[in-house]
């Protein structure tokens, strides 16, 4: 069985999702378990770790979902998460069939 997970810590998790708050947490699921959707904040608490130190870790790991959002609201950060990954795609370090999408969702507390 497949899961979906929703890394942040400020959003509302959405339906049918597993919330995490850190970069440990999310990392802890897609070790132990099959992803089918994992969603991305960049900026978290841990001003250590954020959703770029995450896709690094994915793709140094390869332990790929079956697709990616990056959700941030953080144009900067969420736009570089995006292109480190569709460049991991093209250097062929990530498999090309793994949907990537940027999709910035507001900040509603």
């Amino acid at each position: 069985m497949k899961i979906n997970v929703f890394l942040d810590d400020i959003r509302s998790c959405p339906q049918g999702h597993i919330l995490v708050k850190d970069i440990d947490a999310c990392a802890e699921l897609l070790t132990n378990f099959s992803v089918h959707h994992l969603s991305l904040d960049y900026d978290l608490v841990d001003q250590q770790k954020n959703g770029m130190t995450l896709v690094r870790w994915i793709v140094e790991q390869k332990l790929f979902p079956d697709r990616i959002t990056i959700h941030s609201a953080n144009s900067i950060g969420g736009k570089a998460m995006y292109i480190f990954l569709k460049e991991a795609q093209e250097k062929l370090l990530m498999p090309r069939f793994i949907k990537v999408i940027l999709r910035p969702l507001p900040i509603s507390l």
